[in-house]
């Protein structure tokens, strides 16, 4: 049943493997020692003795191998093992790699219509909030903006749940599943008699919607290779981009036009064309179920019990749970890297999304904006991310480039420029002054949009950065890593929230946004300190993790 492929051939070195499958567990979202396409990447017994998630190789330029590719799936010794089951020769059409590039696109463009509406209806409904207190008789300013961060509780524990199911049954039942699901709350949403019931589906709605963020990366990565993926993931990746900023504007002339309710019947329509269009055209690309499903069907055909995939882990079902949930949060509570650099993306998150929930009533009150002009308001936030990602994209590279030029090793503290991250962290408390002091004043309208254009830029610098020195600085665990650092910043993001229209009641515009400024000057250090002394801490015995 084996067929010999590229890495069977016996002139392949282990280092060969061993960054391609890094990159692969990652952009598939799980961990280096879950299954992949290219099989295991499992940390060696010295690893774990020294109890290191990262990679010194490449963390600190070291020449030391702490992972090795799993034997038993990757050797040619399987070639000879007739129990094993693999693709049928390097052009198998069931390879999702072999597909038609038609084929390929066709998934990738359903998949990029799911991912953008549901982080559109994380926002959209934002410029209807005050129609849905007056609609509930609600005058609460923790309600006003709960029910719209409540959608974030549900992006911060569903991937907990989805991603390690996707593991077992597959990427496409996941997908139609909570399709069907975001569609049925948020109809739901749309016909909710009361408050709390619009808060409850809200919060569900969220956690289904959080699967093709979850998953989506790990789709295109089944489909294309490494010299061909970029593309196609900077497609995928405008959909959490610019959601959230399109959403309100869209939303602000649907609730001026015929209320808060056809927000949500909106976007049930749209999640149902691209649904219906999932269900149809999208297939299964995740090669260790598709293997799976063929070596249960050879075993029926052929009476063989002993046939298995050659991309079975035999891990069970309760340890891929395990390393979803514990993992995550055991390097969140014990890793310093990992607290801190999460704690900081947390709290300008949250301040993002506190602005979001609370600039309708900003504008609507100091401008006396209607509910339609009233979400053009947002786009500053999403030119300034824009503009952030522009320079991101080529300054980034710089830095690695003029590294690799030296001969120097690479290390993850690379990722964190004092030249990106200082002005990044400064842009945030500046577009918060700006923001807060001029529509105190009452200031021309354009400048606090201004503002909050600096917001988005210091926004989107930060993230990024500590985003890619979280994958670099823990490569065979990075998933996990993220997935820490999606979880508090989803949680900040849905509770900081809270606080807005009550400080603003107390503190007025001006000191309430400054107050947010001077948590975005406190927080400046963290990555600067890390830029610093990164190192010394990663490969300190006293902050190892045994995960």
């Amino acid at each position: 049943m084996a067929t010999p492929g590229a890495f069977n051939d016996p002139s392949y070195h282990i280092d060969d493997l061993k960054e391609p499958k890094l990159e692969l567990a990652y952009e598939e979202g799980h961990d280096a020692d879950i299954p992949s396409n290219l099989g295991l990447y499992k940390p060696s017994n010295a690893d774990l003795e020294k109890g290191t998630g990262s990679h010194p190789s490449t963390a600190s330029g070291e020449d030391t191998v702490v992972a090795e590719v799993d034997t038993e799936a990757q050797h040619p010794t399987d070639e000879q093992d007739p129990n094993v089951v693999w693709w049928d020769g390097p052009d198998d059409p069931q390879n999702p790699m072999n597909w038609s590039m038609a084929r390929k696109w066709g998934n990738i463009a359903a998949l990029s219509g799911i991912t953008f509406i549901t982080p559109l209806a994380s926002s959209m409904f934002a410029p209807g909030i005050p129609l849905v207190m007056s609609s509930f008789h609600e005058t609460s300013n923790t309600l006003a903006t709960f029910v719209v961060s409540v959608y974030l509780l549900g992006f911060a524990f569903g991937p907990l749940v989805i991603a390690p199911l996707s593991e077992l049954y597959g990427r496409l039942r996941l997908y139609n599943i909570c399709n069907v699901l975001f569609i049925v709350f948020t109809i739901a949403c749309a016909e909710s008699s009361n408050f709390n019931m619009l808060v409850g589906f809200r919060l569900l709605q969220g956690v289904v919607g959080s699967s093709p963020l979850t998953l989506g990366g790990g789709t295109i990565a089944d489909l294309m290779p490494p010299e061909k993926r970029g593309g196609a993931l900077a497609i995928w990746a405008m959909g959490p981009l610019v959601g959230p900023v399109a959403g309100p504007v869209v939303g602000g002339y649907l609730v001026q036009a015929k209320g808060w309710r056809w927000v949500f019947y909106l976007i049930a329509i749209l999640s149902g064309f691209f649904s219906l269009i999932t269900f149809i055209f999208m297939r299964e690309t995740y090669a260790p179920v598709i293997l799976g499903r063929k070596a249960a069907r050879l075993r029926k055909e052929t009476g063989n019990q002993d046939l298995r995939s050659k991309l079975d882990s035999g891990i069970p079902p309760k340890e891929f749970w395990r390393r979803s949930i514990i993992r995550p949060t055991k390097m969140l509570l014990f890793s310093p890297i990992v607290f801190f650099m999460s704690l900081f993306t947390s709290i300008s998150y949250g301040i993002l999304y506190l602005l979001f929930t609370t600039i309708t009533f900003v504008f609507e009150e100091h401008y006396h904006f209607s509910s339609g002009t009233v979400g053009l308001t947002y786009i500053g936030t999403g030119v300034g991310m824009i503009i952030a990602l522009g320079f991101l994209g080529t300054l980034s590279d710089r830095v690695i480039k003029k590294q690799q030029a030296k001969g120097a090793p690479l290390k993850p503290e690379h990722r964190l420029p004092m030249f990106l991250t200082v002005p990044g962290g400064v842009c945030m408390p500046i577009g918060l002054f700006m923001y807060g002091w001029s529509a105190d004043k009452h200031a021309h309208w354009i400048v606090p949009i201004i503002g909050t254009a600096f917001v988005g830029v210091g926004l989107l610098t930060c993230m990024m950065t500590i985003q890619t020195y979280l994958v670099d600085a823990f490569t065979l665990h990075a998933a996990s890593a993220m997935a820490a650092n999606t979880v508090l910043r989803s949680i900040f993001g849905g509770l900081l929230p809270l606080a807005g229209l009550s400080m603003y009641d107390k503190l007025g515009l001006g000191w309430g946004n400054s107050l947010l400024g001077f948590i975005g000057i406190a927080i400046i250090p963290v990555p600067i300190i890390f830029k610093i002394y990164g190192e010394r801490i990663r490969t300190s015995p006293r902050f190892q993790l045994k995960l």
